[in-house]
């Protein structure tokens, strides 16, 4: 099983099973939105939640997963940011704030536009602290780690003109490509990532 997968599990089994410190009523209310996958309900408990006890790391999780959902991807970095301060090691933290990073990259609000390159980088940064904190090469966190370096690299390419720029756009998408192949040695039937390369390599041959 995924770790990504197994995270949630976690999470799900903190909320529901038997827990010294009582769940204060909106957690409750929270946990129980979240669980049927009503986040805009979920969001409204659990900001409450979070008013109530900010140390609360299931709160957290549980809202910056919820704001992910919602696409509301600023708050999802946030509240993921605020979880990251008090439990440095939740892999999936840095995975789902990874996530909304490159969604805010690729898609930005007008006051976000001057900032994609940065959010490309941090994006790229979660992604692989993720993986060196859950010990392993996960497929999902190396498919999206090498989306990541597919589109900074397809984005710097816009602007590359000189033999300098251009050879760092095709170190990004070699670095792309060296995450889709170990997920291939993995799966190696998985459609999707050779169609990636694929594309990935003519990228970098329309820079030569």
């Amino acid at each position: 099983m995924k770790l990504i997968v197994k995270s949630c599990l976690l999470l799900a089994t903190a909320i529901f099973g038997f827990k010294v410190q009582a769940q204060s009523v909106f957690e409750k209310q929270g946990a129980q939105a979240w669980m049927k996958g009503d986040f805009k309900a979920a969001v409204v408990s659990l900001e409450k939640a979070e008013a109530k006890n900010p140390n609360n790391t299931n709160v957290l999780k549980m809202l910056g997963y919820s704001y992910f959902q919602n696409a509301d991807f600023e708050n999802a970095i946030a509240a993921y940011t605020r979880l990251i301060s008090q439990k440095p090691t939740d892999y999936s933290a840095y995975y789902y704030r990874g996530k909304a990073r490159l969604n805010i990259a690729n898609a930005p609000k007008e006051a976000l536009n001057q900032m994609r390159e940065d959010f490309y980088t941090a994006a790229i940064k979660d992604f692989s602290k993720a993986m060196e904190i859950s010990g392993e090469e996960d497929i999902q966190i190396l498919q999206n780690r090498g989306v990541a370096y597919k589109d900074y690299g397809i984005f710097r390419s816009y602007k590359s003109k000189k033999t300098a720029e251009k050879n760092a756009c095709i170190a990004l998408f070699n670095s792309s490509i060296a995450d889709f192949q170990k997920i291939l040695t993995m799966q190696p039937l998985k459609k999707d990532v050779i169609a990636m390369i694929d594309y990935v390599k003519a990228q970098i041959a329309s820079l030569k």
